[in-house]
């Protein structure tokens, strides 16, 4: 699932604000503020609207464990990004 951390950083490398992101996943902006403060809004619903959003713009979030990597949650470009 969507980590605090990840949704900061994948916020970070698209130079999306708070807002850019509620607008862009279809939720309020204190939503995410909620995800990215303990990830407070648990709701699955709600994390999967954020994903889809990094998704279609070209962010791959990694899970913990989803690679043989020594390492935790993560994220990467798409191969081909927009």
């Amino acid at each position: 699932m969507l980590a605090p951390d990840q949704c900061k950083a994948a916020r970070a490398i698209l130079g999306w604000s708070g807002d850019d992101l509620a607008k862009r996943a279809k939720v309020s902006p204190e939503t995410v503020v909620a995800c990215e403060t303990l990830g407070s809004d648990a709701k699955v619903s709600t994390l999967q609207k954020i994903g889809r959003a990094f998704a279609e713009a070209g962010i791959v979030l990694i899970e913990d464990g989803e690679t043989s990597l020594d390492g935790g949650a993560g994220l990467r470009w798409r191969k081909g990004k927009p």
